[in-house]
């Protein structure tokens, strides 16, 4: 297999390593850590069909934006909100941006929990959480932290849980906690409860508790491959709808 990933859990500091990976490939694409399966299988898909090598360097959106700015060498840029892709846009560092991708916010518990819970305004997170913390994404930066801070709040449950929050550096680690038990509770998106066995869905936060979440898609403007548009274009074409649902994404919201 010709793909190379790098997944880090924090800023990615970009190691020799990486660096040689990347200066290797025809199309080097900075994404989203919850995109992980579905973009190895799309770029070993276009790898097939094109001879083109890609390189899929994966962690959070902030901080895999602000390594761009920082002059990282990334053809393409999907972040997991807007927010990250509009910090590279500001700094008239990407072209060609669209809206690649559309993903949905659920709780989960280990797979072996007898938790249940059923998401409605005044739900008993906090009760259900005991003594432990619920796992999610940092608000402060993470997108799925954001989203999950945002639909908690919306629901008025937010401050009862807020001191008991276990801030990851990325969506994956919240997911890794409560994969291992160490969290009794976790708000992941459901395409990553869906790459993780052993987890369980209790419930999808309702689409009007927090703002749509969407996966920006754009070419980074000092790239120098040919083959960046080409790849993004296979993205979001027709071809690949398949595989993106197939890892629980869609298309169209």
């Amino acid at each position: 297999m010709r793909i190379s990933a790098r997944y880090g859990l924090g800023i990615i500091v970009l190691s020799l390593g990486v660096l040689s990976f990347a200066a290797r490939a025809d199309v080097t694409v900075f994404a989203a850590a919850s995109l992980k399966e579905a973009l190895d299988a799309q770029a070993r898909a276009f790898e097939r069909d094109s001879g083109q090598r890609i390189v899929a360097v994966y962690g959070a959106s902030h901080a895999l934006a602000r390594q761009i700015d920082a002059g990282a060498p990334a053809d393409i840029f999907i972040a997991a909100d807007v927010e990250s892709m509009d910090y590279l846009a500001d700094r008239r560092l990407v072209d060609s941006r669209v809206v690649l991708l559309h993903n949905r916010l659920v709780l989960i518990a280990p797979a072996g929990s007898t938790a249940e819970l059923s998401i409605a305004p005044g739900f008993p997170l906090a009760s259900a959480l005991r003594n432990d913390r619920l796992a999610m994404g940092n608000p402060d930066s993470v997108p799925a932290g954001k989203y999950a801070k945002r639909a908690l709040q919306s629901l008025g449950v937010w401050e009862s849980v807020a001191n008991r929050v276990a801030r990851t550096e990325n969506v994956r680690a919240a997911l890794a906690l409560v994969a291992r038990g160490e969290a009794p509770l976790g708000i992941v998106y459901a395409t990553d409860a869906l790459a993780e066995r052993r987890v369980r869905v209790l419930g999808t936060f309702p689409a009007d508790s927090h703002a749509p979440i969407v996966y920006p898609a754009a070419v980074v403007s000092g790239s120098k491959s040919p083959r960046a548009r080409a790849f993004l274009d296979f993205l979001a074409s027709a071809a690949a709808r398949r595989t993106w649902e197939r890892y629980g994404f869609t298309l169209d919201g």
